[in-house]
């Protein structure tokens, strides 16, 4: 209605600018936090510390002990393995896209015929090109006592799986220090859930009686 005076309103507040927030200490000193709820940040605090420390140092140390494992497996490869001429004694597939990036990577298991140092024939299984027919000559890796197996782990090879040992160390770490958080949060709410029902417990008998 015109001509009438609104009420009066309070003064508007001041604006708090992006760095005037609650500060720290005024959280700390917030008479509805409890105990628990400290502790539980201490916790968590002090759990991420600990990961952001332990991570690092946990993947430069796996990852020394997994070049140094595999580097010993290549050189006992190389001492243990050979690679040698052999011969098909049968057909190989053919890949279903020949010619393909796929076929040119694709290995068949097949038979072969080979000489061992000691002149012996022998047979065994190695992985071959597809498409090959019997009698064709392949090469192959084969152990000391005449078994087809795989080449020695490359230079690469030792440094990709090296490089994956210490990925995998890094990540169960925070896995871990995420799995210790969880827990340590579900132990407080139980606990303060129990709290809970000890107060209600003393103070529902209470209210019953007033009413």
């Amino acid at each position: 209605m015109a001509g009438t005076v609104p009420p009066a309103q309070p003064p508007p507040g001041p604006r708090l600018g992006p760095l005037q927030g609650p500060r720290p200490w005024h959280r700390r000193l917030n008479p509805l936090r409890r105990p628990t709820d400290r502790f539980q940040a201490r916790i968590g605090l002090g759990l991420l510390l600990a990961v952001l420390v332990v991570a690092p140092v946990a993947g430069v140390v796996v990852a020394e002990l997994a070049h140094r494992h595999y580097a010993d497996a290549a050189r006992h490869q190389t001492l243990t393995r050979h690679e040698t001429s052999a011969t098909l004694t049968e057909d190989v597939p053919r890949h279903p896209e020949p010619g393909s990036d796929e076929a040119k990577l694709a290995r068949y298991p097949a038979e072969v015929r080979f000489t061992t140092a000691d002149g012996r024939t022998a047979t065994t299984r190695a992985e071959v090109p597809p498409g090959l027919s019997a009698g064709s000559q392949v090469r192959i890796w084969v152990t000391a006592d005449g078994e087809g197996s795989e080449p020695p782990l490359t230079r690469e090879q030792v440094r990709s799986r090296s490089m994956g040992c210490a990925l995998l160390a890094a990540v169960g770490t925070v896995l871990t220090g995420a799995a210790a958080h969880a827990v340590t949060c579900h132990v407080v709410r139980r606990r303060n859930l129990a709290a809970w029902e000890r107060a209600w417990a003393e103070t529902a008998p209470r209210w019953t009686a007033s009413g």
